[in-house]
């Protein structure tokens, strides 16, 4: 769950409408680092770089763009926090949806960017609580059709990752009315087991549904924000909204270690949103960036919330939800590998190897005896495991970095 939905302000009701969006960018920490700050021209390979600097100076937060207009084509931003406390996060927005993100922008970091293929056109550069808080881009002529071989596999690829992110909801949907079912029971150990086999489908494919906003509803309201709804963690909850989804629901049965007519009533809650997702997610399609962008998310998430064991805070369950962000990961890794090893077959293999080694290094922590089949990630095994843990996706983060720019380059 991105930690952006519960910091947005009404201060963005310049782009508010009802809307469904789709974002392949979650909320992360730095895999798609830039050495240094770019001068806002362009790269060698056609790729027009956008540097967005924050800074804070009198007690003011300043968000700033290198260029307020490029050429259409594949644009990166890099996002460079050097010292504003108060913006944690930047978004490009269209018509109310979200292109493009990054999160968890701490002053110091080193700087973060994401690469988006951008038509002609009006867009804008969203920071929370910065100066200003929202920034016209404008976006000249239109983009090149690519026809060749290799744009063909990647766009192959990109569709056909569409029928397996549908097919995730749809299993979620029945998992979700599981546990709805075994909470309705009472019997408090079915619904505990009902809940980790639950959890995965949603990790995997978080990436792409951070962002829904359900018609009627602004940007800004996490009232008809799906991956509010669903997904909330306590420690970014909006207290406007409430607490509502796998979480709260987690909480009654891990920490209160009890079934109540509100646990009830969450869990029926939780099954209508997941079947609105469904409905959703029916009816998107996907660029081959992002898939690339989405993955690299999803490693961030592994980052921000379940190697820190936040994310699970009663069940304690995090390397299940970690083994779901890692499979989303591959999986979109895989649907662009036909494209990718065209464009650069070796770092198509060392993103292999690298799943792979993470991919074994999780597994030395699976216990078929355990909800979800993973050991408890408890404060003890955390100390023990989490920096290799950590070290390992770093390593798969920083190739994966490098996927987004080459894809829209290809």
């Amino acid at each position: 769950m991105s930690a952006r939905l519960a910091s947005r302000t009404c201060a963005a009701a310049a782009t508010a409408a009802a809307l469904f969006a789709l974002t392949a960018c979650g909320s992360g920490s730095s895999s798609e680092s830039a050495q240094g700050q770019p001068s806002g021209g362009s790269s060698g390979n056609g790729v027009t770089e956008v540097a967005v600097k924050l800074t804070a100076s009198g007690g003011t937060d300043t968000c700033a763009l290198s260029k307020s207009s490029v050429a259409a084509g594949p644009v990166t931003f890099t996002v460079d926090n050097q010292s504003a406390t108060g913006i944690t996060e930047v978004e490009l927005l269209q018509d109310e949806r979200i292109l493009g993100e990054k999160e968890n922008l701490a002053p110091g970091l080193q700087p973060v960017s994401f690469t988006v293929t951008l038509g002609g056109g009006s867009y804008q550069v969203y920071c929370p609580g910065g100066s200003p808080e929202m920034t016209a881009l404008t976006v000249t002529g239109q983009v090149a059709q690519q026809g060749g071989t290799t744009q063909a596999l990647l766009r192959d690829g990109a569709k056909e990752y569409a029928t397996y992110a549908d097919a995730q909801v749809s299993a979620m949907v029945h998992a979700v009315a599981a546990l709805q079912r075994a909470v309705g029971s009472g019997n408090l150990a079915v619904s505990q087991r009902a809940y980790a086999e639950a959890r995965p489908y949603y990790e995997r494919i978080e990436s792409d549904v951070d962002g829904f906003v359900l018609p009627g509803f602004e940007p800004t309201d996490n009232r008809g924000n799906l991956d509010y709804l669903i997904d909330m963690r306590a420690s970014n909850l909006d207290p406007a909204v409430g607490w509502h989804g796998f979480h709260a629901v987690e909480r009654d049965l891990f920490a209160r270690h009890r079934i109540t007519a509100s646990t009830k009533r969450l869990a029926a809650e939780l099954t209508r949103n997941v079947g609105k997702l469904d409905k959703v997610v029916k009816t998107l399609s996907y660029r081959p960036e992002d898939l690339a962008n989405g993955a690299a998310s999803l490693l961030e998430e592994v980052q921000s919330s379940k190697i820190t064991g936040e994310e699970e805070d009663y069940s304690h369950i995090d390397l299940v939800d970690f083994a779901g962000n890692l499979e989303g990961a591959k999986e979109a890794f895989a649907y662009l590998e036909p494209g990718l090893r065209k464009i650069d077959a070796g770092m198509t293999r060392q993103i292999s190897h690298r799943f792979d080694q993470t991919d074994a290094l999780l597994d030395t922590y699976r216990d078929p005896k355990a909800l979800g089949g993973y050991e408890r990630w408890t404060p003890a095994l955390r100390h023990q495991a989490a920096n290799k843990l950590s070290q390992s996706v770093q390593a798969l983060q920083d190739s994966l970095s490098k996927l987004a720019e080459k894809v829209v380059t290809a």
